[in-house]
């Protein structure tokens, strides 16, 4: 069947349903500072953030290089888009849940429980998206596709000040683990809407890669590698550049060993985060077929190379609020980039064989946050932030190959 307008035009309001009660819903589950501070909060070090870190950043992602291959050989994703966003949603509940009775919990147990739900929802999230990336490259007409990233740049950032505050004012409302108990059953029952709008994707056109074995996948790989030169610099930019949107966490841990911020801080924090998100999406609303992926690229990664210098500024809380208001910016520009470079770079049938290679270009922002754990607790701070610089410093470089058009 034929991508009729009338069909695009369903999926493409759709895909913003999701996209808007997704945007509801972040806040309250935030991986930058709601689960870093959570997991402080229960009795975590700075070796268990970097692990979680790993897994909710460069780990889950990581995975997409196993999906893939399976997911490639059905015509038809929208069977597994669901089966990993319900996933999401169930994790969400469980860890609302255990929050809220962890009493009865003993304190290593709670920590474990941590892991096994937050490992849950990232690694589903990872599973989903690779159906999504594919369902979004044919189910919506090319010409519709910039509108789309903008329009929901646009929704997100409404909705997700509004829902900020409202996260904001229920971490101070009580406390660890109160607080956190009832962010992650807003989470839950925000996706669980969210959801409805994939169940309403028309998916008529068929993307079917046969792969056979792990080994002609591999082969599939290394085909793609040979014909699209623009490939590997993608996958370079990927494992250097993507360590920035792991930062965070990390600025949460120092702040809460350097000045003692708490989860009032920590609402403050996920605010202005929140509030360079918006403010970006806004701009690449009203700047959208004017701008071009590449320059957004270095943009992002000029600001990561900026935002620990701003922690040497005797300003100690002002000086983290500017880190995390780039920390927003960062975010937004490099998911709108990476989602179009993606698109670019990759054909209609291969397109779920490039977002698992994708997850190949995840091995270091996986590996950073456990090394950087390590640095900070046994060499402090300082070295780890200038580490981090080092390797963004690297992504300009592929920024320059790489040579987006769009």
């Amino acid at each position: 069947m034929e991508l009729s307008p009338k069909i695009s035009r369903r999926n493409f309001y759709s895909l913003l349903w999701h996209a808007g009660f997704l945007s509801l819903s972040k806040p309250f589950m935030d991986v930058d500072t709601v689960v870093p501070s959570m997991l402080v909060d229960a009795g975590g070090t700075a070796v268990q953030v970097g692990v979680l870190t790993a897994i909710m950043v460069g780990g889950a992602n990581f995975t997409q290089l196993i999906f893939a291959p399976f997911i490639s050989n059905f015509h038809y994703k929208k069977k597994f888009l669901l089966i990993g966003i319900n996933s999401r949603i169930f994790s969400l509940l469980g860890m609302g849940l255990m929050l809220l009775y962890s009493s009865f919990l003993s304190h290593s147990l709670i920590i474990w429980f941590i892991f096994l739900l937050i490992s849950v929802f990232s690694f589903s999230g990872a599973f989903a998206n690779v159906s999504y990336t594919d369902i979004l490259g044919k189910s919506v007409l090319t010409e519709s596709r910039k509108p789309f990233f903008s329009m929901r740049q646009v929704i997100n950032g409404i909705i997700l000040f509004g829902s900020a505050l409202a996260a904001k004012y229920i971490l101070g409302l009580t406390g660890y683990p109160d607080n956190y108990g009832y962010m992650f059953i807003i989470a839950f029952i925000a996706l669980f809407i969210a959801s409805l709008g994939f169940w309403n994707i028309d998916e008529v056109i068929p993307s079917k890669l046969p792969v056979k074995t792990a080994k002609h996948f591999f082969t599939l790989i290394k085909e793609e590698w040979k014909q699209n030169p623009r490939l590997k610099y993608f996958l370079g930019f990927i494992n250097t550049m993507g360590i920035s949107i792991s930062l965070l966490p990390f600025i949460i841990l120092f702040g809460k060993e350097m000045y003692q911020t708490g989860a009032g801080s920590t609402g403050w924090f996920l605010l202005i985060k929140i509030g360079g998100s918006v403010l970006t999406g806004f701009l690449l609303f009203f700047l959208a077929g004017k701008y071009k992926y590449r320059y957004l690229l270095l943009g992002s990664a000029l600001l990561s190379l900026a935002s620990p210098l701003f922690l040497l500024l005797p300003f100690q809380i002002p000086s983290l609020i500017v880190v995390f208001f780039f920390g927003g910016i960062i975010y937004t520009a490099y998911t709108v980039s990476m989602n179009g470079v993606l698109l670019e770079i990759s054909g209609t049938t291969n397109r779920s064989l490039y977002t698992g290679i994708a997850g190949a270009g995840n091995i270091l922002p996986a590996l950073f946050p456990l090394v950087g754990g390590w640095i900070i607790k046994h060499l402090g701070f300082e070295i780890f932030f200038g580490l981090f610089m080092i390797v963004v410093f690297s992504s300009l470089f592929f920024i320059y190959k790489m040579k987006c058009k769009k």
